[in-house]
């Protein structure tokens, strides 16, 4: 059985992940669901070997030294796949995830246009932000490409691993790799602050130095977009400011609140059709929200973004219900993919209400 053939047939069939572990048969996960890929199954020295010919020899001696390695390989005219390499029990394990070659646009993965409106913006902040497999990876590749489209900027990305590659457009795009042109967010960062860049992209803020290296980018002229693992606005303002000392709160509250533009917090959800579609909370920072933030007030944050609308905000709630108001997604989704069932709920209600009226009237 070859690795690059059930990698070719993972793409064919739209599915995401191939999960490969050694004595063990393969699964594809397809449409959020974990199934059998062949009933064959792979030794740990036939999947070794196939990994080190498709990844070559320095990267499985990395996986040897490290026992996990993150990189990412492209199958010509398929697809590229963001590779994960472990043990599991012993056994040599992997995770290879396919990656789409085309950047869809954002009406295609449905980000509203105050979307669009931050990234117009000539610096600042934006968070991406949501749980593993939420799409974080494919809504920055959207904002890098309509900047690229729209605008004659220096773009540089700091990834771990590459996953779309950028062709210049109207922009000069560089892309590094952690691992393989730097070894770490932060002294890429750090390093990015003189190379000239409009934008820069952080791939993830893992830890306090990079966090801090990202504040400082935004507040000093550039627009950078990172990611988080947080379920919400709200909770990504606390995530900033908690990773820092309590005797350095105070200062970052007021770096964020200046420098913060907006946040993405979304997840993906299951459709009537067997398909995927995405649900986002948008917050865009505003004088009412900026005070909040400094004042170490987030928790109210989530009423500014209920009335937010005319700024192009909107709770996850609000766009979980539209989602269910379009017959996208069933009701028991929204509620499995929701922050606040109650919220939903009334939601819910007033929708389901107002369509009553109508169809008396």
């Amino acid at each position: 059985m070859k690795l690059t053939e059930l990698m070719s047939e993972l793409v064919k069939r739209n599915g995401s992940d191939l999960h490969l572990t050694g004595e063990g048969i393969p699964f594809f996960r397809i449409q959020g669901q974990i199934l059998p890929a062949s009933s064959d199954t792979l030794s740990s020295l036939e999947l070794r070997e196939q990994l080190q010919e498709i990844l070559g020899e320095k990267k499985l001696a990395i996986f040897d030294k490290e026992k996990e390695l993150d990189c990412s390989y492209g199958l010509p005219q398929i697809a590229r796949f963001r590779i994960n390499i472990f043990l599991d029990r012993g056994k040599i394990s992997c995770v290879m995830r396919a990656l789409s070659t085309n950047i869809p646009s954002f009406s295609k993965i449905g980000l509203p246009d105050s979307v669009q409106q931050l990234l117009s913006r000539p610096r600042g902040l934006m968070l991406v932000t949501g749980p593993t497999g939420s799409g974080k990876t494919t809504t920055l590749a959207s904002s890098i490409d309509w900047i690229n489209t729209n605008y004659a900027h220096h773009i540089l990305t700091i990834e771990d691993p590459i996953e779309f590659i950028y062709e210049n457009k109207n922009c000069l795009v560089r892309q590094r790799e952690v691992g393989e042109d730097t070894n770490s967010f932060s002294r890429a960062l750090r390093s990015a602050l003189r190379e000239d860049p409009d934008i820069i992209l952080v791939g993830e803020m893992r830890d306090l130095e990079t966090i801090s290296l990202a504040i400082t980018a935004a507040e000093t002229g550039h627009l950078v977009m990172g990611t988080l693992h947080t379920a919400s606005a709200c909770q990504t303002i606390d995530r900033m400011i908690d990773v820092f000392p309590t005797s350095q709160q105070m200062q970052v509250r007021v770096q964020l609140s200046s420098s913060l533009i907006g946040v993405i917090s979304q997840t993906l959800c299951k459709t009537t059709s067997n398909s995927r579609s995405l649900a986002a909370e948008i917050l865009v920072n505003n004088n009412a929200i900026a005070n909040l933030i400094r004042e170490g007030k987030s928790s109210q944050v989530y009423s500014q973004l209920q009335i937010g609308g005319k700024f192009g905000m909107q709770t996850l709630e609000q766009s979980l219900s539209k989602l269910v108001g379009k017959g996208t997604i069933t009701t028991d989704e929204a509620v499995y993919k929701c922050n606040r069932p109650n919220v939903l709920k009334g939601l819910l209600e007033t929708m389901n209400n107002s369509i009553d009226a109508n169809d008396n009237n």
